[in-house]
């Protein structure tokens, strides 16, 4: 019998979550069954989309349920197994949750090679945040050799990827960040060309910042946040743009709806540009795993692509590294360390 402690869902949030919309609970696991592995969590994975998480409203995934555990991408260490695919010793990714415990059928869950690069990893530039960059990139938007891309969010978990996979491209990269720390890192660090604090302008002198920044024009926007800085970016689009929508954290806690540019104007801007716009979930191109791996994990591997990190430490520390996460505290990967790396 393990004991594991786990956040969970204790009431929903009202606009930003607060911490009583978390509980923390200590939760007896029952015996392994047949075809069963028990995983001891070394590092959560913190991401945006678990806000839509805690709302009972129809999306694209059920809801967390009251008192459920909360979701999230995790890896860990297999402690005990009665599954003759998972070993004991095996480093594993999967969906285990906000915990320090988790029992698994194998079922959506991958070996992790710590030869590679640290296992750390595998939830940020080698996981869902990775992936979503290359996708996105490639697949979705269709990046080529000398456009001019916009990245929002332009330091966190993918679009800090996003800006390097494009760079490596040879294309000319514009982030937008929130604070001249994070601007000065995207320059010197993920060789951005130029990075804009949304922090220190409104949409109208973004706009005008950005029409300096891509005096061509932009032709494909990755968008990661919504809110003024889609508004800036849509008036510099170039005929035939593309937008690929990924996500839109400004927006995810209902802050800035009613201030947001009225559907008509940006109706009228993709229509008379003749842009396409095209969102996208991960979970419907995670057969592209392999595809992706095999490109950037060689980069990650010896050092072509920068890997950041912001680490809390400890499960009971995950709500508020999320609530500091929605609100833009993070610097790059957000990451809570469960339990000690071998």
């Amino acid at each position: 019998m393990t004991d594991a402690k786990c956040i969970t869902l204790a009431s929903r949030p009202k606009g930003f979550p607060v911490a009583a919309n978390f509980s923390l609970e200590t939760r007896t696991l029952p015996d392994l069954g047949r075809g069963k592995f028990l995983v001891r969590v070394i590092w959560l994975s913190l991401d945006p989309y678990m806000r839509g998480r805690m709302d009972d409203a129809k999306s694209y995934a059920e809801p967390v349920a009251i008192g459920g555990i909360m979701e999230g991408g995790a890896v860990g260490e297999v402690i005990a197994s009665e599954n003759a695919n998972f070993a004991v010793g095996d480093i594993v990714t999967g969906q285990f949750g906000w915990t320090t415990h988790a029992i698994s059928d194998g079922e959506g869950v991958r070996k992790v090679d710590p030869s590679i690069a640290p296992i750390s990893t595998a939830l940020g530039v080698l996981g869902m945040p990775g992936i979503t960059a290359w996708v996105g990139l490639n697949d979705i938007a269709s990046a080529k050799k000398g456009e001019t891309i916009v990245v929002s969010a332009a330091t966190g978990a993918v679009g800090g990827l996003v800006g390097q996979l494009a760079k490596a491209k040879g294309m000319r990269v514009i982030g937008v960040a929130g604070g001249a720390e994070k601007c000065a890192f995207a320059q010197a660090e993920l060789g951005y060309d130029v990075c804009l604090d949304h922090r220190a302008m409104d949409a109208k002198a973004l706009s005008s910042t950005l029409k300096d920044a891509a005096p061509n024009g932009v032709d494909l926007y990755f968008e990661n946040v919504g809110g003024k800085t889609l508004e800036a970016v849509l008036t510099r689009m170039n005929v035939g743009g593309r937008i690929a929508v990924c996500g839109a954290i400004s927006w995810y806690s209902g802050q800035g709806i009613e201030e947001a540019q009225p559907l008509p104007a940006v109706w009228r801007n993709i229509l008379t540009r003749r842009l396409r716009v095209q969102g996208f979930i991960i979970f419907d191109h995670f057969h592209r795993m392999s595809a992706f791996q095999e490109e950037v994990a060689p980069m990650v591997g010896n050092g072509t692509i920068t890997v950041k990190e912001t680490i809390a430490d400890g499960i009971e520390s995950a709500p508020q590294a999320f609530m500091d996460l929605l609100g833009g505290g993070n610097f790059g990967k957000q990451l809570v360390r469960v339990g000690n790396d071998p």
